[in-house]
Order: C-alpha cells, then sequence, then structure tokens
C-alpha cells in the first residue's frame, strides 16, 4: 500500500493511577521543578540523529535528507510538529491508535470506519479531543477521492478509501453527524454515535456494552478495575438477578459493583440502537445506528422476569455514581453536573474527567516511546504532558511531546 499498512500496538486500558490528595502538592512542585529543563529540551537545536529518531517515532517512515536539514535547523518541537506532517502519521500511526477503539475484539486490523477516520481527522485538525465523546462531528472523504457518498447502511466509502490506499491526511473532510447521517443534532454524540459504534457496540446486547467499551477506550478503566460495592443497588434493571445460582451473596459482592454504576449510566444510551437483518445479514454489515426520541429501545426491557422488582428504564436520564465512592479518584469535572440525558451529555462527563486526559497522554507515551512510563522522571514528564494537554487538547502536540521527550539523549 501506497502510506503503509497498519501494524498491531499495545492498546493498553488499565485503570491510570490517580495521585492521592496527599501528594498533590509535592507533584506540582516537582512539576515546576522540571519545567524548565524539560521544556528546554524542545526549546533548541538538535541533531540529525534526534531528528531522524523523532521522524521515526512519530511517522513511522524515514525522513527525507532535506526534512533532516529543517527539523536540524529548528528547535525540537518544531520538529516534531513537522513529523506529524507526513500522510503516514494519519494513515499508520494514527489509524493504529484508534481503529482498536472501533470494534469489539480490539483488532487493528479492522477495515477503515467512520470512528477511525474522525479520530484522524480530529488529530489532523487540532480539534479539542476533549469533544471525542459529544461533538456533532464527522470526517468523510471529500469529492476528489471520487469514491462512494457517505451511507447509514454500509461502509463502502471508507472501503474505498482503504483499498485505494488513499491519503487520508488529503482526502478527509469534517462535516456533522446531524448532516450526513440525520440523527438531530442533540442525539449526536462524537465517536459513540458513529455508524461503526452503533455496530460494534449498539448491536444486540442491552447497550451496555458502549459504556463498558468507552471506559475502556478512552478512560483506561475497564469495569474489573473500577469495582465499588458502595453503590446504591437502585437503578440495576430487571435482567440481573439478586440471587444467581439462587445465592444472593454473589450478587451483592459481585454484580453490585458494576452494575451499580454502570446501569445508571448506559442508560443515556436507552433511546439507541442498530438495525439489521440477522439472518440474511448477521455482521450487521448493511445495518444502520436508529434513534428513538423520547422511547427506550425494547432491549432494555428484556429477560425482565429474572427481577421484576428491578429497575425499569423509563428515559435517556444517567446519573454518575462514581463521583461518590473510590471511583471519585476518576476525577470527574466539578463543572459538569454528574447527571443529564442522553449519550451526548454522558460523554461531556466522560472527556471531562482527569482519567481521560490521563489515558490519552498515558496511552501516547506508551506508543511512541515503546515503553510504560517506568521512573520518577518518566511520571514528571507524563503529568506535565498532561497538564499542556488540557490548555488546548491537541492530541498531535501530545505525539510531539513524547517523542522530544523519549529520543532526547539518545
Amino acid at each position: 500500500m501506497k502510506y503503509g499498512m497498519a501494524k498491531p500496538e499495545m492498546n493498553g486500558t488499565q485503570r491510570m493511577q490517580t495521585t492521592p490528595r496527599a501528594g498533590t502538592h509535592l507533584l506540582r512542585a516537582l512539576i515546576c521543578a522540571s519545567t524548565l529543563t524539560l521544556l528546554s529540551a524542545s526549546a533548541f537545536a538538535i541533531t540529525r540523529d534526534q531528528a531522524k529518531r523523532i521522524y521515526d517515532r512519530i511517522a513511522g517512515v524515514p525522513a527525507t535528507d532535506q526534512q533532516l536539514t529543517t527539523m536540524a535547523n529548528g528547535n525540537a518541537n518544531a520538529a516534531a510538529i513537522l513529523a506529524t506532517q507526513d500522510p503516514s502519521f494519519y494513515n499508520n500511526t494514527i489509524r493504529n491508535l484508534a481503529t482498536p477503539w472501533s470494534n469489539r475484539t480490539q483488532t487493528v486490523f479492522a477495515p477503515l470506519n467512520d470512528y477511525t477516520a474522525t479520530v484522524i481527522g480530529m488529530v489532523r485538525d487540532d480539534v479539542p479531543f476533549n469533544t471525542l465523546l459529544s461533538a456533532d462531528i464527522l470526517y468523510i472523504a471529500d469529492a476528489a477521492a471520487n469514491v462512494p457518498g457517505y451511507s447509514t447502511s454500509n461502509n463502502d466509502m471508507y472501503d474505498a478509501l482503504d483499498s485505494e490506499a488513499q491519503d487520508l491526511k488529503a482526502h478527509l473532510v469534517k462535516t456533522t453527524q446531524s448532516a450526513a447521517t440525520g440523527l438531530p443534532a442533540a442525539a449526536t454524540a462524537g465517536v459513540m454515535t458513529t455508524r461503526a459504534a452503533a455496530n460494534a457496540f449498539f448491536m444486540d446486547g442491552t447497550n451496555r456494552r458502549m459504556y463498558r467499551f468507552t471506559m475502556m477506550n478512552h478512560l483506561c478503566a475497564d469495569l474489573q478495575v473500577i469495582p465499588d460495592t458502595t453503590r446504591p443497588p437502585d437503578r440495576i434493571r430487571q435482567d440481573v438477578t439478586r440471587s444467581p445460582g439462587g445465592d444472593s451473596s454473589l450478587f451483592l459482592n459481585n454484580c453490585i459493583e458494576c452494575h451499580s454504576s454502570m446501569d445508571p449510566m448506559a442508560q443515556a444510551f436507552a433511546y439507541y440502537n442498530y438495525n439489521y437483518d440477522v439472518t440474511t445479514d448477521p455482521n450487521g454489515d448493511a445495518g444502520k445506528i436508529v434513534y428513538t426520541a423520547g422511547q427506550v429501545q425494547p432491549k432494555y426491557f428484556i429477560n425482565n422476569n429474572n427481577f421484576p422488582q428491578g429497575y425499569v428504564t423509563p428515559d435517556d436520564s444517567w446519573a454518575n455514581r462514581m463521583r461518590g465512592g473510590v471511583n471519585s479518584l476518576l476525577g470527574w469535572d466539578p463543572k459538569q453536573s454528574g447527571s443529564g440525558n442522553g449519550a451526548k451529555s454522558l460523554g461531556m462527563e466522560l472527556e471531562g474527567s482527569d482519567a481521560f486526559a490521563n489515558c490519552q497522554v498515558a496511552r501516547v507515551f506508551k506508543y511512541v516511546c515503546f515503553r510504560a512510563p517506568s521512573d520518577a522522571t518518566d511520571r514528571t514528564q507524563v503529568a506535565m504532558m498532561v497538564n499542556t494537554f488540557k490548555s488546548g487538547y491537541s492530541l498531535r502536540q501530545v505525539f510531539a511531546d513524547a517523542a522530544v521527550y523519549c529520543t532526547a539523549g539518545m
């Protein structure tokens, strides 16, 4: 392929470690004390060797002699930003990062789709990444790509871009989901309401899958690492038996630790479904996202005889029970209310958390540096990168910062 083929990479999903409040001032002092030193590395000219390493880490392809000369005549940050202009950064690096988020098996080899394309476009255009789960946004092919138009019932546009190895940096253009798909603007929620996400996470099931994979992919917090048996169980749905296998202690000590937080959050998706013909189209390749404003999808009432006294979903109102208890350490934004209606407001709650910012930075650091943060210097650098990321939510800058840091002194 002209711009290379996606390569499997680590897509870590472990919970971010949150600094205890008692250590906050110490961490800030360390950041302040080291900021000048760390920034100085990007403020001065670099060697051609470091320029080459930066380009390799970011774009995954060799730089030309002219590019290396240009990079060596500037500072390290400018050199790293120049590397992000290479089409391979989008066709390979960002695609490898985003593709596992768009499918249930978390494979990097999934076809290009509207979820992945939207992430690529947002990074290219420096769209604030803290709108990833809430914006009315979609990236599609421009007319010059000469591919089929966007469809709500197939992936033909993206399949054609993929099979022709087209330059995604050049041919993706920004539009809105409300214009392209007919979803009401208020019902759009960034990548969560793309067709690919609906196929993966709204198809069948009870829509809890969308909550679980969103937490795992974008807050690095899979369900087994955020359990809490202290949250009230009053909004756990009827399909969850309170005595699995006839033993109520299993519910009280196991089921409740996830469902007590998950069910009130997953209620935000009560009006969404993915419709397809299970007989003729078992993989849902020709299916489409469905939104029924004011009408809860029947899937929220399946297996209601498991515990008839359980919660009956009346609407798409949600509440974040994790603002209390141990999972308050995920760092929920005090500017958000912690409750609301629909996927868009839930997306704003999730992307406003410290865990969201920490997850993106830690994942990019590992991707670019080929390792997780391993010592105090690494952890200080990551904390500084998180602060920089929060100032404008440019994921492209996170790649630049990581590449400069991890190639210095090599």
